[in-house]
Parts: C-alpha cells; sequence; structure tokens
C-alpha cells in the first residue's frame, strides 16, 4: 500500500532535494536545540495523558520518518530496535500496535542516551537515502520526507507546552530556560483596541497555491462569509484581568453549558499558569505567570493566553462580542493595521474542526494524519510563540478540544455587523 496519494497536498511541490537535505538537518537539529535545556530527569517524566514525555517526542519523530520513508522506501535498511514501533508509534493503527499514551512517562527504559543514538541512527540512513536514491523513488519519497519535517515541527513546539505543564506541577517552578534580564522601566501600555470592518462575499478558503499544506487545509473552496468586524490586536492580559474582576468566572451567564460545568468542578478562576498574589509557591503583592522563563510579573499589555475555547467565549460574551470563524480569521489574516496574527498565540474560532467541502483521506498510513480527528475539537489560527519560524501561515488549521488550556492558546474578537 502506498504511504501518500501522489494527488495529495503532501505530494504538491516538494522542495528539490538538495533543499530538501539542508532542511532536514536544521529542523532536526532544531529539535535537539528545544530540548536541550532539560534533564535526563525532565525528559522521561509525562504530566498527564494528553501531554509525552520530551523523550518519547525525541524518538516519536525519529520512528515517523523511519515507519513512513526508510522502512518502505529503503529495502536495506536495519531498524535500530524491534521494539521501538511499539514503544514509539503515537496514534497510526495501520503501522500496529502500540504502547498506551497514558504511561508514556513510565518507560525510564531505553535511556536517553539510546534514543539519541537512534536519532542518529535515523538521520544517517536518511541522509544516505537523500544523497543516493534514485529519481524515481525520489519522486515518491520528498513529499513524505517534507512532511516528517514539518510533522517534526509540530513536535517541537508540544516539547514546549508539554514541558511547561509539567515544570508547573513543580513546586519551585522552575524555569524552562533563562529569560532576559528584567528592568526597572513600565511595562508599555497595549494601544486601544480598533475594530476592522470586512465586506461580506464569498471567499476563497484553503490551499491552493504552491508550498506545503496539511491534508486539512484543502481542498480550496468557496464560503459565505457575512460582513463583520474583528479586532487588530489580541486580548490582553489586563483585559481579561478586568473580566475577572466582573466576576467573570462567577456568573453562569456568559458562559457556555460545558464551560460553566469546567468551572464548577476544576475551580476555575484564572487563565493556566497565573499565580494570585497570595499563592504560597511565588508571593507577590500582585497577578504572577509562570512560563518558559519561569514566573514573572504579569504584563498588562501582554496577549492573554492559556485560556479554553470556554473561557474564550465567555470573554467575548462579556465583551459583547463573538469569535472570529475560522473563514473570517482567513479573510481578515491581510487586512491593513491587523497585528498579532502569528507568533503570539494559536487563537480560538468559532468553528468546529470539520473538512472541507470535497475531503478526502488519502491512502495509506498518512490518511491517519488528520482526518479521523475532525470531530469534537475546534480550530484554532495563527501560530503561538512556541512555534517554529516559518512553520505557521494564513490557511492553517491547529485543532483542540475546547477544554485544553495547556496550549499557547489566546482571544481575538469579532462582531456582527448588521
Amino acid at each position: 500500500m502506498p504511504f501518500a496519494d501522489p494527488s495529495s497536498p503532501f505530494a504538491a511541490a516538494a522542495p528539490g532535494r538538495a533543499e530538501l537535505a539542508s532542511r532536514y538537518a536544521a529542523v532536526r537539529a532544531g529539535t535537539l536545540a528545544v530540548a536541550q535545556p532539560l534533564s535526563a530527569e525532565d525528559q522521561c517524566v509525562q504530566s498527564m495523558a494528553e501531554t509525552s514525555p520530551t523523550k518519547w517526542h525525541l524518538a516519536h519523530t525519529s520512528w515517523f520518518l523511519e515507519a513512513v520513508v526508510l522502512q518502505p522506501l529503503v529495502p536495506a535498511y536495519q531498524a535500530f530496535d524491534p521494539h521501538y514501533p511499539y514503544l514509539f508509534n503515537s496514534y497510526y493503527e495501520a503501522l500496529g500496535a502500540r504502547h498506551p499514551r497514558p504511561q508514556r512517562g513510565l518507560l525510564t527504559r531505553p535511556p536517553l542516551a539510546d534514543i539519541h543514538a537512534y536519532r542518529a541512527h535515523v538521520d544517517s540512513a536518511m541522509q544516505h537515502f537523500m544523497a543516493t536514491a534514485d529519481n524515481a523513488c525520489w519522486q515518491e519519497a520528498a513529499s513524505l520526507v517534507e512532511l516528517g519535517l514539518h510533522h517534526e515541527e509540530q513536535h517541537q513546539e508540544l516539547i514546549q507546552t508539554d514541558i511547561l505543564h509539567l515544570l508547573s506541577c513543580n513546586p519551585l517552578l522552575p524555569a524552562y530556560r533563562p529569560g532576559p534580564t528584567p528592568t526597572d522601566s513600565p511595562p508599555h501600555a497595549a494601544p486601544a483596541l480598533q475594530w476592522l470592518a470586512v465586506a461580506g462575499d464569498v471567499r476563497a478558503i484553503g490551499h491552493g497555491g504552491p508550498g506545503f499544506a496539511f491534508d486539512n487545509e484543502t481542498p480550496r473552496h468557496q464560503a459565505l462569509v457575512h460582513p463583520f468586524q474583528i479586532a487588530d490586536r489580541l486580548v490582553t492580559c489586563g483585559e481579561y484581568l478586568a473580566f475577572m474582576a466582573d466576576g467573570g468566572y462567577r456568573h453562569a451567564d456568559w458562559w457556555l453549558s460545558d464551560g460553566w460545568a469546567a468551572v464548577q468542578s476544576q475551580g476555575l478562576c484564572a487563565p493556566a499558569y497565573w499565580l494570585a498574589p497570595d499563592d504560597p509557591r511565588a508571593p507577590a503583592g500582585e497577578w504572577q505567570v509562570f512560563g518558559p522563563h519561569g514566573v514573572q510579573a504579569l504584563d498588562p499589555a501582554a496577549p492573554v493566553t492559556h485560556v479554553s475555547f470556554y473561557e474564550a467565549c465567555a470573554f467575548a460574551e462579556w465583551s459583547c462580542a463573538r469569535l472570529p470563524t475560522e473563514f473570517e480569521w482567513e479573510v481578515a489574516f491581510d487586512l491593513p493595521h491587523i497585528a498579532q496574527m502569528l507568533g503570539h498565540c494559536w487563537q480560538w474560532t468559532r468553528s468546529a474542526y470539520e473538512p472541507y467541502p470535497g475531503f478526502r483521506a488519502r491512502s495509506g498510513a498518512v490518511r491517519e494524519y488528520n482526518g479521523k480527528f475532525m470531530v469534537g475539537q475546534q480550530v484554532l489560527r495563527g501560530a503561538s510563540s512556541a512555534t517554529p519560524a516559518g512553520h505557521g501561515r494564513k490557511t492553517y488549521r491547529n485543532f483542540f478540544p475546547p477544554a485544553t488550556r495547556w496550549q499557547i492558546s489566546g482571544i481575538r474578537l469579532a462582531k456582527d455587523i448588521a
């Protein structure tokens, strides 16, 4: 069975061989750089079922290249360890049984040194393959290598969000990496929020040009977008504090039913990783935020992050606004004067994660990459501060369950135009 349909977006306009080999080296080195600040102990622990240990991410991304490229296309390839497919397969039913996801943190063996050796083994085989594959084989492989690199970049971000959740469970609240030296200068103020009007029309949505895209960004299609307004920037921590001060977590009127149930059952009162002034782990006279650089004073002008879809909807309702649909967000991407679309946080939309009209799952193992998750999740657009440079784009569709708070997710407001 082929691993990718040649008509798939995965196969569209893959870079040339030399360019892809150079990019391969850079992406693989980038993953090790993301893990570099962490101890071996840090890299073995799993803080909840939804996250994975860093060591597992390092191995899984190598297994993906081994399973999708090397084993089907290189007959002479020798697997590093026959047990690894069971340990490091994530969710690919077509590729065999796997270790339960909630138990990945129990894998103290193989040790981290073995995982680094596994990565080196796969890298050596991939580099040899990219240099020596005949043209016919390379035509089949190039799009799969490109997919493997974009897959690895996704895991570079997941390593960072997973480790942040892990370190937040440590009462010492240790930093993932050193931050900039604090200054005594007062924080800057966020510019006043402006509303940008967009006329209604039938718009082209989704990826349809050159360059890489995941299959869930296709096919490009027409969608009716009604007239709307969209905020020119993201909601700030200061604005979210005002929502909290006005009883944001105490009044059910602003909340969706499932969101209010989460507030009640989990005792939610602030975004994830916010520390109240009386928090015994880091006492202070004001709200603080735990992040990659440890505990820092809350910056009122910074975009609020680590909120769930439910919290985003409640804030929007309190603000007499709403969240944009994913189509509205994409249409607004190129507006003059719009800011903070990429590189700050993933932005919740009011759109359920569903297939575009005409979407078809592809043949082979990569058919499981996106399509089977198109239920019970919300679309987020943009890219976060942890997204690798160049990975985000206008048509990118991220997706998570609506209760998710451990991702770097924030809020952009929209309004109808009567």
